[in-house]
């Protein structure tokens, strides 16, 4: 079974997900992970080079659309927002709990 999104056919997980939320002109496979952080720990010499790569590509992002380029001033957009967020699995091993392992009321 094929799956088209508009006159797109989205081969797999990721281009399903980009086609569907509109973000159709990233490169397919964008490292979400270097915006919002791995699912894993990483050090603190670890995120600061990572935070580090993201603010420069942002940076680069934005100051193409400035330039004119739209798709890159939304890529700079989205990619910014991602910096603000945290993988659901990540917060709720911080927070020491796992679906399924709290006691019933």
């Amino acid at each position: 079974m094929r799956t088209y999104i508009g006159n797109h056919q989205a081969l797999n997980d990721v281009e399903f997900e980009e086609l569907a939320l509109g973000f159709d002109t990233l490169p397919l496979g964008i490292d979400r992970d270097l915006f919002r952080g791995p699912l894993t720990p990483e050090s603190p010499e670890e995120r600061a080079a990572r935070l580090d790569v993201a603010r420069e590509v942002i940076a680069d992002l934005a100051r193409e659309g400035e330039g004119g380029d739209e798709v890159a001033a939304w890529d700079a957009l989205y990619a910014d927002a991602l910096t603000r967020t945290v993988p659901f699995l990540r917060a709720t091993r911080a927070a020491g709990r796992f679906a399924g392992t709290e006691e019933a009321a």
